[in-house]
């Protein structure tokens, strides 16, 4: 892609008040960026003002300014299952909950479609490079690697130990300020480009003079907020001169694009300033008390962390040979983080938007409901059970997942032995939280996961020739056999009165059939060893025995874990 910006003159009145209020901070929305961003080649564009220009321009014949998947899949020469992925991977990002394509059902997205503005915005976004994780200041703690069993191994190797790293120390992920700072950077950037992508040509006065609506303006809001000193949200329009205080019912005056451009220019530039204030303050150890930011690096590994951003984000760090228990009473209406947690179980029952998973080991992670989209990355032998409408898995291995899932799960990068099996366990506020956050447990496509790249084009790394193009390994679905259901613990106090008693989740026939089985198979032994006629000694040797196999049975699965919940109780 080109990373030249289209010049822009301002010919914006020099009396006008457009100097930004100082107060005023401008911000990424990271859900796009973490959540939003897909390993598929055709979408990286190499001049994306002009490819998306030409796409705007095919779709806009459309009265109705909206894309369906057919449409998208002719415009952009790729396959419906990548339009597809598109439109549901858009509808998780959006930022107006009000959007139609937020509230749909799956079965109706290709017939309402996704607003063109937002689409395009959506696939400009997709030229966006990662930050690069931390270097490590000691080499030896990166030599602890996972073991080559891909023939992807040895190239990842070359290029980034980080990514392979599976010592006590978490990976060396950038804090988020770091993040924030790279993405008003992009931004920076870009803006010229993203907002000729919004306007429109002034008729009659030339191709270089681009106006933007009110309607335009807004849609920025899928790529940035606002926010004061005083408070979080700052309403897009009501924070622009521009359009601020405008009759609702008269459409507001356009602007010249050049005009925004200046004005938007102002308020990053203040607002990089910040965040290098906040680094500055941390580095001298002097920390902001308004600033809840985690400089992750910094986390020590062998206790557990948990802290709220001032984004509504919470984190779980650092939880090792232990469990770990979050209720909805403790959370509201958060993304979630856990992080670098080992050897453990760790419980977030609660309504959430966000949840991501990163650099844990030998756990198992239980997510409550999560409405709009979960990651895991770069785990190992970790079982996670998940209700959400969409997953994506990046770069695990010998992971189990335990899926109520709306959307196909997206499997992407370099990971190996990987296994889906349908949801497995409930708790008495779960539909409750399901229903809170829209997903529907009538839908689970936890069968169908769509694997893409082995290499990711988002990360700032050189890859060899050749591997961009392979296709990460699948995943294989859990023999009916050894599917168990995973009991949680009750720790509320009194239960609902529609509280979910089974698991809303219906099971598949086989693995149905084969819990039956073990449930009647389970009946008859205990039968036969009531009825046994054995002598009081012979029990005794013989219980002894169960509970040494039993024993054994627990360290063997895993299952030993759930019972650090029953020891701490």
């Amino acid at each position: 892609m080109t990373d030249s910006i289209e010049p822009s003159t301002s010919t914006s009145d020099p009396n006008s008040n457009s100097t930004p209020t100082p107060t005023i901070l401008l911000h990424p929305r990271r859900e796009p960026f973490e959540h939003g961003l897909l390993p598929i080649q055709k979408l990286i564009f190499t001049d994306p003002v002009q490819a998306l220009t030409q796409l705007k321009e095919k779709l806009s014949s459309s009265l109705a300014l909206r894309v369906g998947s057919a449409a998208l899949a002719d415009a952009l020469q790729i396959s419906s299952d990548h339009a597809r992925l598109i439109l549901d991977t858009l509808s998780s990002v959006l930022h107006s909950e009000s959007d139609p394509l937020v509230t749909a059902r799956p079965e109706d997205f290709d017939s309402i479609g996704a607003d063109l503005r937002d689409l395009v915005l959506f696939l400009y976004i997709q030229s966006y490079k990662r930050l690069l994780p931390r270097s490590h200041k000691d080499s030896a703690a990166v030599a602890d690697v996972w073991p080559s069993t891909s023939a992807f191994d040895g190239y990842l190797s070359a290029l980034s130990p980080l990514q392979l790293v599976r010592s006590n120390t978490r990976r060396f992920m950038p804090s988020l300020a770091d993040e924030e700072a790279h993405q008003l950077s992009y931004l920076q950037k870009h803006l010229a480009n993203i907002l000729s992508l919004l306007s429109e040509p002034v008729e009659g006065e030339g191709e270089e003079s681009m106006i933007l609506t009110m309607k335009g303006f807004e849609h920025l809001g899928f790529l940035i907020h606002f926010s004061d000193k005083g408070s979080e949200g700052v309403p897009l329009s009501q924070a622009a001169p521009f359009f601020a205080n405008s009759d609702p019912d008269m459409p507001a005056v356009p602007v010249l694009a050049s005009q925004v451009h200046d004005w938007l220019l102002e308020i990053i530039a203040a607002s990089l300033e910040h965040v290098s204030e906040k680094n500055s303050a941390k580095e001298s150890g002097s920390p902001s008390s308004s600033d809840q930011d985690i400089a992750m690096s910094d986390a020590s590994p062998g206790s557990a962390k948990a802290s709220q951003s001032a984004s509504s984000s919470f984190f779980i760090e650092g939880v090792s040979k232990s469990s770990y228990v979050k209720q909805a009473s403790d959370l509201k209406n958060s993304s979630v983080k856990v992080i670098n947690c080992h050897d453990s179980v760790i419980y977030v029952l609660a309504p959430l938007r966000y949840a991501t998973i990163y650099g844990c080991s030998d756990a198992t992670i239980v997510l409550g409901a999560v409405g709009k989209a979960v990651r895991v990355e770069h785990c190992e032998r970790v079982h996670v059970i998940l209700a959400s409408k969409r997953v994506c898995i990046v770069n695990c291995r010998e992971c189990i997942f335990f899926l109520g899932v709306n959307q196909r799960p997206l499997i992407v990068g370099d990971n190996h032995k990987l296994q889906v099996a349908p949801y497995n366990t409930f708790y008495s506020q779960l539909e409750e939280h399901m229903t809170e956050v829209g997903i529907d447990a009538t839908i689970n496509r936890w069968h169908e996961p769509l694997a893409l790249g082995v290499i990711d084009p988002h990360d700032s790394l050189s890859h060899p020739a050749g591997v961009a193009d392979a296709q990460t390994e699948s995943a294989a679905c859990l023999d009916p056999d050894q599917f168990t259901n995973f009991l949680i613990p009750n720790w509320f106090e009194g239960e609902p009165i529609k509280s979910t008693r089974n698991n809303p989740f219906p099971l598949p026939d086989l693995y149905f059939t084969s819990q039956q089985r073990n449930k009647k198979n389970l009946g008859e032994i205990q039968q036969i060893l009531r009825e046994a006629p054995l002598e009081e000694n012979r029990k005794r040797e013989l219980s002894c025995a169960l509970h040494i196999y039993f024993k054994d049975w627990l360290y063997a699965s895993g299952n030993i874990r759930q019972l650090y919940c029953l020891l701490g109780d």
